[in-house]
This record gives structure tokens, sequence and C-alpha cells, in this order.
């Protein structure tokens, strides 16, 4: 990354686009603490987070999705949400306790379920729902942590068009005061979601603006939309 400078706000939408090997994933890595920093400083908060691992960074308030899906297939919507609710408490160390002594996880997983509209698939079991349903699921367990912060790295990825658009939908749903930086390849779904786009290019970023000024950019178009 070269002096990359980012800002995202309370309740803001924000996109980061740019071609393959722009450097997008590992600015992720960056920001969640996955990869060290060399230089620079991570604010998150208020509070300058560049040293701290990942778990700090989760339990201050920021949550994240990866590219690839990771759900317990032969696991039940509910019982993977209340899995990943118990992963950010003290009572995932304890192994002699079922999760359904726990009343707070559970009630915690129904709001999560609740307001995302699929409780009443609570007891389905995760591999029998389409892709795109398993790729929101995975959304849901990001927001477990009750984050002020999601960083979802493409969503949409692997989803039909219908997918992509009922993907879309479902994160304009989500809590409006929740702030989400989403890296994604379909521009559809980036121009349905964000109300502000940053573009990646070879590690530095070479513009920011809003969906109408990054649509219109020339330079834009010519290192991302390969014209010009």
């Amino acid at each position: 990354m070269r002096e990359v400078t980012l800002e995202i706000l309370p309740g803001e939408r924000k996109a980061i686009i740019g071609p393959n090997g722009a450097g997008k994933t590992t600015l992720f890595n960056l920001i969640t603490g996955v990869f060290p920093a060399s230089s620079g400083e991570i604010i998150l908060f208020g509070r300058d987070v560049t040293r701290w691992p990942s778990h700090k960074r989760t339990a201050l308030g920021m949550a994240r999705t990866f590219q690839i899906t990771s759900l317990f297939p032969k696991l039940t919507v509910l019982d993977n949400v209340l899995l990943a609710v118990a992963g950010i408490g003290w009572s995932k160390l304890v192994m002699w306790k079922p999760l359904s002594s726990y009343r707070k996880h559970h009630e915690t997983a129904r709001r999560l379920l609740e307001a995302a509209g699929y409780w009443d698939r609570r007891d389905v079991e995760v591999r029998n729902l389409s892709h795109g349903e398993q790729r929101q699921i995975e959304v849901v367990l990001g927001l477990a942590s009750g984050p002020k912060l999601l960083l979802l790295d493409e969503p949409a990825a692997g989803l039909s068009s219908g997918e992509s658009r009922e993907m879309a939908e479902f994160l304009k749903r989500l809590d409006p005061s929740l702030a989400i930086l989403l890296i994604e390849h379909d521009m559809d779904v980036v121009f349905d979601v964000v109300s502000s786009i940053s573009v990646l290019h070879f590690g530095a970023v070479v513009e920011t603006g809003s969906c109408q000024e990054i649509q219109k950019s020339e330079r834009v178009q010519q290192i991302y939309l390969g014209t010009g």
C-alpha cells in the first residue's frame, strides 16, 4: 500500500473498487489487523489501533466478513448464529455447558435473525439454503459482535444477478447507524448500496467521490473499466 488515506464516518456506506491486484483485500487485512502496518496510523473510533491485534479491534466495534463462505453446512441457521454470538464472549471457553443454557445468546441470535428476515428459517440446515442466502447469513454472523463498523469483502461474489439484487436489498435494510466499508466487483451492487467510492490502483487511492462522480470519471474508466 502507498500512502492510503481513507475515512468512513458513522452510518456511512463506502465502497473500495479497483482491478484485480489493486490491493483491496490487503487493505482490509491492514485495517483489521491481519497484516501489520509498516507505516501510517489506523484510527478506530478515535483510538490509535495500528498495533492492536484483530480481536481487540473487534472488541472495540469492528467486524469483517470474507470472500469465502465459512458456515457450518450441517448445522441449522440458528446454531450457526449461536456459535458466532458465543464466540465473542467468555462462554466460548466453557466446554461442559450447552449453548441452549445461555438465554442471552438465544435472545441476541433471535434479534439478529428477525432483523435479517431469517427467524422463520432458523431450523433449516445451512446446506439447504441457496448460495445467496448463505452469503446473507455470513453477514448476519458478522453482526454477532454488535459492531459499529462492518467490513464486507465481496459479499456478492459468486452470486447470480438475481441473488446480487437480493444481497443489495439485504444490505440496505441493515441498521442505518452501522458504517459499512465494502469491497465489491459487482458495480450494480456498489451503486445501489453505497454513497461514496474510493478507487484503488496499484496499492494507492487514485480517486474518491460520490457514485455519480466515479461513474463519470475518465480516469476510473481508463484504469478500472479498461476504456480510453
